[in-house]
């Protein structure tokens, strides 16, 4: 690296180390992971039976109270996706016959949680929704609801927009996101505890919002909340590179970094102590009449954490204690039948000693249990079984572009893939001493992603951080769970809110 690229890097508040390595990646590309088979019900995708469902959520309702619980929710991204078709159709013409996306809007209008909302905007301004459509003007109405000067959709976050229509109140899903901690997240202190990550931009608006809402949810409730937050990390941000791997300079010079995708947040997630983290996206919510197989499942695969944890700290204090043929096929167990674990040939064919350092490695871990639904076409990463260097296998969410399609085998594999990650997930972070995991050591960041951009009208590459649940967490030992699709009802476009689930 020369002098003046370093110098540029250290006025911008980075590290040139880091950078260096980060080129060397776009030159070099990320390595495909080794896929053995998909993971599956029966194999690696536990699927619960009514009686272990009613057991493990059992266990969590008994364990809750005297453990620090916080849900973690991811919330900094923009919500201008979401409405990429109404942006497109204020730089037409108006004319509504040509996108049947715009004429569902207009024709739903009434059924959005922010019609009120959106009328009294119009109305400050001498005008009405319904004077718009009379009049058909589209445009007006559609630039009211997505700019600064009207409800400015198009530029907030999604946490902040009303999602939810309820007699006497319309929900955003950070109030949705408070109202569903009542039902599973509370925690020691009989308080709910909630961390959402947002933008620097939006951070104001957010604490605005849940100050608003805490008192009346406080008062019917009579449960304590504590509300946090952090920002996405500038020291996070990755360098962008032009098509031919030379670092991308803007017009006045210096560098452009740019933000590392949901894997920087693995920073933010690092800096939570308690014993059990919850993480579930932000527009991931529906309203109160759906909420309780969401509740049923997150009390279900916490209870089986705790339970599988609980396994795993008494096998390490027994190989503390003296690694002998008891404390090793105890350790054997819980590694094989309690995480899924399985153990190569050339290590289980060692001596005790081989054999016992192996599995107090493996199991002294972060662990997760992850909530996998069943694949209906939705993108969004897979459960795989991978092959480690060492031989063992672990399960793993992957994205398509960590999986070589143009090998046969993993084509087979992926083909054959039946489940998909909905990002429902719990995490135990600390260790069996009670100390929290330092989880920047379980990354694996030959997991990366490499986009193509565009910046100023000139091409660019961009690169992602290993994804928060996915490589970001490839060290942590796992389990995945069968959970309802009712539980996953992502909004990836204003259209969303009109299906039957994000209806009151």
């Amino acid at each position: 690296m020369n002098t003046d690229l370093k110098s540029k890097i250290l006025a911008q508040g980075m590290n040139p180390d880091t950078v260096d390595q980060q080129i060397q990646y776009f030159k070099t590309g990320f390595p495909f992971l080794k896929i053995t088979a998909p993971a599956t019900p029966g194999n690696g995708i536990k699927v619960l039976t009514e009686t272990e469902l009613a057991h493990f959520t059992q266990n969590y309702s008994e364990k809750a109270s005297k453990i620090d619980v916080v849900k973690f929710v991811p919330a900094s991204g923009a919500a201008s996706r979401m409405f990429k078709d109404l942006f497109t159709f204020l730089e037409g013409d108006g004319d509504l016959s040509k996108s049947a996306f715009v004429q569902k809007f207009i024709s739903n209008l009434p059924k959005f949680a922010f019609y009120t909302d959106l009328d009294n905007s119009l109305k400050s301004k001498g005008s009405s929704i319904q004077t718009c459509l009379e009049a058909g003007h589209y445009q007006k109405l559609i630039q009211e609801l997505l700019s600064e000067e009207g409800l400015g959709y198009g530029n907030l976050p999604k946490g902040l927009l009303r999602f939810h229509a309820y007699p006497g109140e319309n929900r955003t899903p950070a109030h949705e996101h408070l109202v569903e901690g009542l039902q599973y997240g509370i925690g020691k202190d009989n308080t709910v505890r909630i961390h959402f990550t947002v933008s620097p931009e939006h951070e104001s608006k957010f604490k605005e919002e849940v100050t608003k809402i805490i008192p009346e949810l406080k008062s019917a409730s009579g449960v304590e909340f504590e509300v946090t937050y952090s920002l996405q990390k500038k020291s996070t941000d990755t360098i962008a590179v032009t098509m031919e791997n030379e670092p991308f300079e803007e017009e006045d010079g210096s560098l452009l970094f740019r933000p590392a995708g949901h894997g920087a947040l693995l920073e933010n997630l690092n800096d939570i102590k308690a014993d059990l983290i919850f993480i579930k996206n932000i527009d991931n919510v529906v309203p109160d009449r759906l909420k309780a197989p969401t509740k049923s499942y997150k009390m279900a695969i916490a209870g089986l954490l705790l339970e599988v944890q609980e396994k795993v700290f008494d096998a390490i204090r027994g190989l503390d204690s003296g690694i002998d043929k008891d404390s090793v096929g105890i350790a054997i167990q819980v590694y094989n039948d309690a995480l899924g674990g399985k153990i190569p040939t050339q290590i289980s064919s060692g001596s005790l000693e081989e054999v016992g350092s192996f599995l107090k490695e493996k199991l002294n871990r972060p662990i997760r249990v992850c909530g996998m639904v069943k694949n209906t076409g939705e993108p969004g990463g897979g459960p795989f079984w991978i092959e480690e260097k060492d031989g063992s296998l672990s399960l793993q969410i992957l994205e398509t572009a960590q999986i070589d399609l143009n090998d046969p085998n993993s084509k087979l594999h992926f083909q054959a893939s039946t489940h998909f990650n909905p990002v429902d997930l719990v995490c135990g972070t600390k260790d069996y001493q009670g100390n929290s995991f330092d989880l920047m050591k379980f990354r694996d960041m030959q997991t990366g992603f490499i986009t193509e951009k565009s910046k100023s009208g000139r091409d660019l590459k961009a690169l992602e951080l290993p994804g928060l649940w996915n490589g970001a967490m490839a060290g942590w030992n796992t389990l995945f769970v069968e959970v309802p699709l009712i539980t996953f009802n992502p909004v990836k476009t204003v259209n969303d809110l009109l299906r039957d689930e994000h209806q009151g």
